[in-house]
């Protein structure tokens, strides 16, 4: 069944002889791709190696169904091969999972973007409460998370912020996350006690510092501004924020992290880099997989994916029909089980999908 993962074992093991010699050794360049490409081959060549064993041992299990002079030795040869073919279809399903071409921006950090939306102060509360959610999700990954601009309101709410998560593997945790968000919650403004629903946009974008998009000085406005937000002798003070906007595409990048404008513009440059590279991906996915949508979606901001109902302490995420019940949990950060099932998601129709272009 996996036969055309013979070349890729001869590149393999071509790769560990070529490891050990002494010029790849001593060039950096050619050591360093190597090794990045072993790696990256590494789990689906120990898989396979471990499913050949398996068919060997079946086979031979199976010669000794043959062996009518000796009942006891047939009936073990029959659990043997029982046994084996279990544990078969296990390793074959993991096979097969490996196989799927990995999105290649996952071990990337990223860009998340959070905007209130319909709803108000509440909408600028809920906004804040998904950072914070975010942000105590990631410091439970080992993740390091920066603020690169932020728009508060006088109750602590956000209308808007940007912010960066550092580490290897951010975007593949997050990218499940752009859409649009729902709460049904009794808000801290409502003096009556009614359930009221709001929402906030959530986008994601892998970080693409390293990514040739060239961006034309011509095509930018740069505007340099002061910076908003509580306390802090430095905020407000001298004009060290940016904001570029970039003509051709009307897209508005703002940066208040650094204290230096000059680092601040480093920052926003990278920031609109990938933001052009997400929309010049999106059309190419588009182009190519224009005829069916993935059961997870899109993650475009149009569709609302997930509901936060605090009066049953239920989280539901529509385009898998997934529910926790434990709300409070899940807003302090516990939201692994959910990114999870996500991905599982992702994986199998990726599978149906392969499954529908290589059939049996």
């Amino acid at each position: 069944m996996f036969e055309k993962l013979e070349p890729v074992l001869r590149r393999y093991e071509d790769m560990e002889f070529r490891l050990t010699l002494p010029e790849t050794i001593t060039n950096p360049a050619v050591y360093t791709a190597l090794i990045k490409e072993y790696n990256q081959l590494t789990p689906v060549v120990e898989a396979y190696r471990a499913y050949r064993i398996m068919e060997m041992t079946l086979a031979e299990a199976e010669d000794l169904l043959n062996t009518e002079d000796d009942p006891e030795m047939r009936a073990f040869a029959i659990e043997e091969a029982e046994s084996i073919r279990k544990r078969m279809a296990t390793a074959e399903a993991e096979l097969r999972a490996l196989l799927i071409p990995r999105d290649p921006d996952d071990d990337r950090s990223v860009i998340v973007e959070i905007r209130a939306g319909t709803g108000g102060e509440e909408a600028a509360l809920f906004a804040a409460d998904l950072y914070r959610m975010y942000s105590m999700y990631a410091q439970s990954q080992g993740f390091r998370i920066s603020i690169t601009s932020v728009n508060e309101t006088e109750l602590g709410g956000f209308r808007e912020i940007t912010f960066l998560c550092e580490g290897h593997g951010a975007f593949s945790r997050f990218k499940f996350e752009s859409g649009i968000h729902r709460v049904q919650r009794v808000p801290a403004t409502e003096s009556q006690g009614r359930i009221q629903t709001s929402a906030a946009s959530v986008a994601v974008l892998p970080e693409m510092e390293d990514v040739c998009i060239e961006i034309k000085d011509s095509d930018l406005i740069f505007e340099a501004c002061k910076s908003s937000g509580a306390g802090g002798q430095h905020i407000n003070k001298t004009s060290s924020a940016v904001r570029l906007t970039h003509k051709p595409t009307g897209i508005v990048v703002e940066c208040q992290q650094e204290r230096s404008q000059f680092q601040n513009k480093d920052r926003a440059l990278e920031m609109l880099r990938s933001k052009l590279y997400h929309i010049q991906k999106t059309a190419q996915d588009e182009a190519v997989a224009s005829s069916r949508r993935s059961q997870v979606g899109s993650g475009d901001r149009s569709e609302k994916i997930r509901t936060y109902n605090y009066p049953q302490s239920r989280v539901t995420d529509h385009r898998i029909g997934f529910s926790l019940f434990d709300l409070a949990a899940f807003m302090n950060g516990a939201i692994a089980p959910m990114i999870e099932a996500l991905t599982a998601a992702d994986t199998a129709e990726k599978m149906r999908a392969q499954d529908e272009q290589f059939p049996n």
